[in-house]
């Protein structure tokens, strides 16, 4: 791979299938032929796939062209979608801000109107960051919902196959290509629970633009939120350890990525135990609220996406995270939508439904897509 500066969010252009939907995946997804990559020089000479991954199968099976492989934060870790090697993508609607990452390549592609949907991986926000940074939809399921054979890395307790869409519509027609039942639309949406975690300014947007349709969410607290979010940064951390180690023997993975890399082999017996207790906990008290309010609801990003500026410096921005990271601890589904804009720069909101709900994240971003158009 040779360094770029931009990208228009491809690092292969090609056609596989026939069908209704056209679609792109990030290239951590084998793809038959393709060599996968993961936007890393260290994998630059990685041999050509001999299978595609499963869910990329799938959908080839269902009706779907699939039209190439898509670039990301350098080896999917990371949230800016910054990448020098393999390009970053141009946020379409907000050029200049980051993409986020990692999966900046899929959401730039669905967000330009190149394709119907778009695949990526979400392993602490990596699809719903990138959404709410472009201004689209994007789906993590429920942890283990879709196949992750043929995904980098190989072993993740946090990662999932997630999915980019402008519309509900669309996702609706995915899931249900991926055996995912999503069943005919909401006439009312089930009781909100909605937890108050980002800065006034975005929580204000939020609640009045669910005002403006006359929904008046209940206020809750899921009091681990942030403790969550901390255990799935040690979790991330020792599993890509585990994983990506052996390419740090020379330079050929950027500063940022493998400093992220390195600090995982310091992650001991003690702090695994501290995070899988807390993974315990949280996803209790997430399960026992959803009990009481069958949809959960905050904010997507707890600020303002940044400018490509102001992201210079990718450990910084890790923290924008906090929000979306819990849910791929605790493995419950959850969706991004968008919900306005301030200063110029997109807000967007967060539903989080029980596990094996993906429907009805669907259901209910129909329903308020239905309602905001009025």
């Amino acid at each position: 791979m040779q360094p770029v500066t931009e990208s228009n969010g491809y690092v292969e252009r090609f056609t596989l299938g026939e069908g209704d939907l056209c679609f792109a995946v990030k290239d951590t997804l084998d793809i038959a032929g393709y060599p996968t990559r993961a936007g890393c020089p260290a994998l630059a000479a990685s041999p050509a796939a001999e299978q595609h991954a499963d869910v990329v199968a799938t959908l080839l099976g269902q009706d779907c062209v699939l039209t190439g492989k898509t670039t990301l934060h350098e080896l999917a870790f990371g949230v800016t979608g910054i990448n020098p090697w393999s390009g970053t993508p141009v946020n379409p609607r907000f050029p200049d801000l980051i993409p986020g990452g990692s999966s900046s390549g899929s959401a730039a592609v669905v967000a330009s109107g190149e394709v119907d949907f778009a695949l990526g991986t979400d392993t602490g926000g990596s699809v719903r960051m990138p959404a709410a940074c472009c201004g689209i939809l994007g789906l993590k399921p429920t942890y283990g919902r879709l196949s992750r054979a043929g995904v980098m890395p190989a072993h993740s307790s946090l990662d999932c196959v997630g999915i980019f869409a402008r519309s509900s519509s669309v996702l609706r027609q995915v899931l249900t290509r991926l055996a995912i039942p999503v069943n005919a639309p909401l006439t009312t949406l089930p009781t909100i629970g909605f937890i108050p975690a980002a800065t006034v300014e975005i929580d204000s947007l939020l609640l009045n633009a669910l005002a403006q349709i006359d929904l008046r969410p209940q206020q809750v607290e899921l009091p681990l939120l942030g403790d969550a979010h901390r255990a799935g940064l040690t979790v991330i951390s020792h599993e890509n350890w585990q994983a990506f180690s052996p390419l740090l023997s020379d330079d050929r993975v950027s500063a940022d990525v493998a400093t992220r890399i390195r600090a995982g082999a310091s992650i001991d017996t003690d702090a695994l135990k501290s995070a899988e207790d807390i993974r315990r906990t949280f996803t209790a008290q997430v399960d026992a609220q959803l009990a009481n309010t069958p949809l959960l609801a905050l904010a997507t990003l707890p600020e303002l996406p940044p400018t490509l500026d102001e992201a210079q410096d990718p450990l910084t921005v890790v923290n924008l995270t906090r929000l979306v990271r819990p849910f791929n601890l605790s493995g419950h589904p959850a969706l991004t939508l968008p919900m306005g804009e301030l200063q110029g720069r997109p807000v967007a909101l967060q539903l989080v439904a029980a596990k094996g709900e993906e429907g009805l994240l669907v259901q209910a971003a129909e329903w308020l897509a239905e309602r905001r158009r009025r």
